[in-house]
């Protein structure tokens, strides 16, 4: 059993550390914050369909964490002490531990190809909405009257401020989650991988 545990707690910090590293790998970088990055959210999805949710939410704050330190610079623009905590819950710390309950659709699945990919499909869809969920509340409630103080964009002055969150987090979040769903499979086939684990699907 404490093989067992010391085994799954070094294959979650393995990857959580590739998540940072491919954080790193940018193609398009929002002015604001936010990327579209090199799957850096698929191995955060991987813990939670490998090893369970729990693990998953576990490796997802800390990755969270991660994120915040090394994205801390943004929230001098944020005027205010509440404002700082919202910024830090719902750009960093929920968004990012939320990626770990992807795992939760393969409850009671059957063990068959066509059931595992569909939950691994649906479990990547779910972890991406929930973060673009928490994104789109922080850019409407935070985001949006600091943003217009500024010359980031112009379209932050043409709409309301839900439209405006929905189009700045969806320019990058939208892309980033779309190469995470077309990629979601290939955690199917890690899962052959003897390191990985004994699953074979």
């Amino acid at each position: 059993m404490k093989n067992r545990k010391l085994f799954v707690l070094t294959e979650c910090s393995l990857m959580v550390a590739l998540a940072t590293v491919l954080s790193f790998c940018k193609v398009y970088e929002a002015p604001l914050g936010g990327a579209v990055t090199l799957l850096s959210m698929l191995p955060i999805i991987f813990i939670s369909f490998k090893h369970g949710i729990a693990w998953g939410l576990g490796s997802g704050f800390v990755y969270s964490i991660t994120q915040l330190i090394f994205g801390m610079s943004v929230l001098a623009y944020v005027p205010t002490a509440l404002g700082v905590i919202g910024s830090v819950l719902f750009d960093y710390i929920i968004p990012f531990t939320l990626l770990g309950i992807a795992g939760i659709t393969m409850l009671s699945v059957p063990e068959k190809k066509s059931s595992v990919f569909a939950a691994v499909v649906g479990g990547t869809l779910l972890a991406i909405t929930l973060r673009f969920t928490c994104h789109l509340f922080s850019g409407a409630v935070i985001w949006y009257e600091i943003t217009k103080q500024g010359e980031w964009n112009d379209y932050v002055f043409k709409y309301g401020m839900w439209t405006y969150s929905f189009i700045y987090n969806i320019s990058y979040l939208g892309p980033d989650g779309a190469l995470a769903l077309i990629a979601s499979p290939v955690i199917i086939r890690l899962m052959n991988i003897p390191f990985f684990g004994k699953k074979s699907y």
